[in-house]
């Protein structure tokens, strides 16, 4: 025999509504499970600060007495004795003054006196800067920069750092015609300042400079270009 269920005891009719009734609740318990707050409670007595008195200790300051030096002792005093002679006694080491008055027939010893001859300092020759007739180089200015061109070494350490430039050179032409004293006016580094003035010193005689037809000392420059090929 088939049994039959009253449509109103059939629950499937009624699951969609338990299904959205149980998820509204459980999204308002997690609602109010965020927002429940609990009130702190007031914190007790921490308990009490007791201040206490401590007695501060008073250390005495000792100071060693002070030893004073003893005076220094009086000095001897000075008694003087007088003798008292009669006029008949004969005295034993009297001074002797002696006449010091000079007549004509008296010989004074004079020490000569030495006159000194002071050697007058020659004066340094005058170096000049314009002459009458300047100073030149056997051959002339070309010949004087063909020789700087061939003596020249050009420093290593200036070729491995890429260095190069003109160094600007001052020298002096003696009387002998002579290159000395030379300066660099303008360098560019160290090795080449160096290089540049040893070949100046190693320059030939010059026809030295004359002033009113004598030869002088005269100023020269040079310039000496150090150039990577």
């Amino acid at each position: 025999m088939e049994q039959k269920k009253s449509p109103k005891a059939d629950l499937e009719n009624k699951r969609n509504m338990f299904f959205l009734f149980g998820l509204v609740m459980a999204l308002g318990v997690t609602l109010l499970a965020f927002e429940w707050t609990t009130k702190p409670t007031k914190a007790g007595s921490l308990g009490e600060i007791q201040s206490m008195v401590v007695e501060e200790e008073f250390i005495p300051v000792t100071r060693e007495p002070e030893i004073k030096p003893p005076p220094p002792p009086p000095p001897p005093k000075v008694v003087e004795i007088l003798n008292i002679v009669d006029d008949d006694v004969e005295i034993k080491d009297e001074l002797e003054i002696e006449d010091s008055e000079a007549d004509d027939e008296t010989i004074i010893d004079v020490a000569p006196v030495i006159e000194t001859i002071e050697e007058e300092e020659e004066e340094a020759p005058e170096i000049f800067t314009i002459v009458e007739e300047p100073a030149e180089f056997p051959g002339g200015i070309k010949a004087l920069y063909n020789f700087i061109s061939k003596s020249v070494k050009y420093p290593v350490i200036a070729q491995e750092n890429g260095i190069e430039g003109t160094v600007f050179v001052k020298f002096v032409v003696d009387e002998q015609g002579n290159a000395s004293s030379a300066e660099v006016l303008r360098g560019v580094d160290a090795s080449l300042d160096s290089e540049a003035l040893r070949v100046i010193n190693s320059l030939p005689r010059f026809k030295p400079g004359k002033q009113r037809g004598r030869p002088v000392k005269v100023y020269y420059h040079a310039r000496i270009n150090f150039q990577l090929q």
